[in-house]
């Protein structure tokens, strides 16, 4: 590599993998690639701005997180609710004379 080229032109990409192996019909994974070595902000209200952000999106994952978690558990409870609400609709059409079979026995 010559000295006037910059090193980013060494980061592999994914197209540049010139064997591939098929398996149904598409790619094999490839090992992840570390990201490049970026410099880091040297302002410092940009950086305090950068971790803010962060910390506001690990809060959003967190309570997204929680909330999906909820969401699950309600999920079952009604699904459970459902089955003893649907047992007991066929206990009582199964026990009641106007769902039983209208054709006349012999």
């Amino acid at each position: 590599m010559s000295a006037d080229k910059p090193e980013q032109d060494d980061i592999p990409l994914a197209d540049d993998d010139d064997t591939v192996t098929i398996i149904s019909g598409g790619k094999t994974p490839r090992a992840a690639q570390p990201l490049p070595k970026e410099e880091p902000p040297e302002d410092p209200e940009e950086k305090a701005r950068l971790i803010t952000q962060v910390l506001e999106l690990q809060n959003t994952l967190d309570d997204l997180s929680s909330r999906v978690e909820s969401v699950k558990e309600e999920s079952l409870k009604l699904r459970a609710e459902n089955q003893v609400l649907g047992q007991y609709i066929q206990n009582l059409m199964s026990s009641s004379s106007v769902f039983q079979s209208s054709q006349p026995s012999r």
